[in-house]
């Protein structure tokens, strides 16, 4: 075996422009490359905010501006504005005040709310947890109602109630809550329910657990997220319904804050539109406070809900 030659200098390798290996783009070079590309994604993203949000920016300015700027004026924020919008509102709409509409509004919300995790939920848990004959067929059948638009339903429901004698009251708004007639939540709480380990239930029978108690103290606490989410969007839905309260409420008192916009609307005078505008601001305040109040709690439960049976 020979010896290398001591002449001969120490292999360091082939150079990168042998082998076909580019080196890699200094940082600068490739932030360089990439700029123009951010640059026209951020400008775009910008463009479509602006849109999104032109309309939210004309209500607010238009709730500073007097009826006539806001029908004449092109611009968007007043030079000299006013809160007279703002203050007008203490003097309620037709001798009836403001806080009547909220309240009813309050009111109709709340009831929902309630009735549809009560009904929704024990209806949702029969679905899921309880193999009785008929279940498959009664569950599409429930959800295919989510295909019948609301107009379809509306005379007979109208003449139903009209013969119940039940009109200019808050019972057709409410009652429907209390009988799990909304699928698309039933249908949330199921699939959610579904996913929930099976080995808990089966636990609780073994302990002489009941139905209810299992549906109470395991599948209700663990069906959070879905409870809070079905909450939220029941709020929503209530607190803007127009057609329900147009149809079932007669008198100006019972008006929900929907109607009550409809109110600063005379066609027998001049329209307010500057209060109308302001009411209709001040009416997103309690959706906006009623989601964030829950909407950690919906995160939470989003985050801690990953069981596996």
């Amino acid at each position: 075996m020979s010896s290398p030659d001591p002449s001969t200098p120490p292999d360091r390798g082939t150079p990168p422009s042998v082998t076909g290996i580019a080196p890699a783009p200094s940082p600068r070079r490739a932030l360089r490359r990439g700029l123009p590309g951010s640059l026209a994604w951020h400008l775009g993203s910008l463009a479509v905010l602006a849109v999104i949000l032109y309309p939210v920016l004309w209500v607010v300015g238009g709730s500073f501006k007097s009826s006539e700027d806001i029908i004449g004026s092109p611009d968007l924020f007043p030079a000299d504005p006013s809160v007279s919008n703002y203050t007008s509102l203490a003097d309620g709409i037709a001798d009836i005040p403001i806080s009547t509409f909220f309240l009813n509004s309050l009111l109709l919300a709340a009831g929902s709310v309630i009735g549809i995790l009560i009904s929704c939920s024990l209806a949702a848990y029969a679905f899921a947890k309880i193999g009785f004959a008929g279940r498959n067929l009664l569950f599409t059948l429930m959800i295919g109602t989510l295909l019948l638009p609301y107009h379809v339903l509306l005379i007979p429901q109208y003449v139903l109630f009209r013969t119940m004698e039940m009109i200019n009251t808050y019972t057709p708004l409410l009652l429907g809550k209390y009988l799990a007639t909304e699928a698309f939540f039933v249908f949330l709480m199921v699939q959610f329910m579904r996913n929930l380990p099976g080995e808990l239930d089966e636990a609780a029978r073994l302990d002489g657990c009941g139905h209810f108690r299992i549906y109470w103290s395991i599948v209700l606490p663990l069906s959070r997220p879905a409870l809070i989410t079905s909450a939220i969007f029941t709020f929503i839905n209530a607190w803007n319904d127009f057609m329900g309260p147009l149809i079932y409420l007669n008198e100006p008192g019972k008006y929900t804050v929907s109607l009550g916009l409809k109110m600063f609307v005379d066609q027998e005078a001049l329209a307010n539109h500057g209060g109308m505008i302001a009411m209709s601001l001040v009416a997103l305040l309690p959706v906006l406070a009623f989601f964030l109040a829950f909407q950690r709690h919906l995160i939470d439960g989003m985050a801690t809900s990953g069981l596996k049976g």
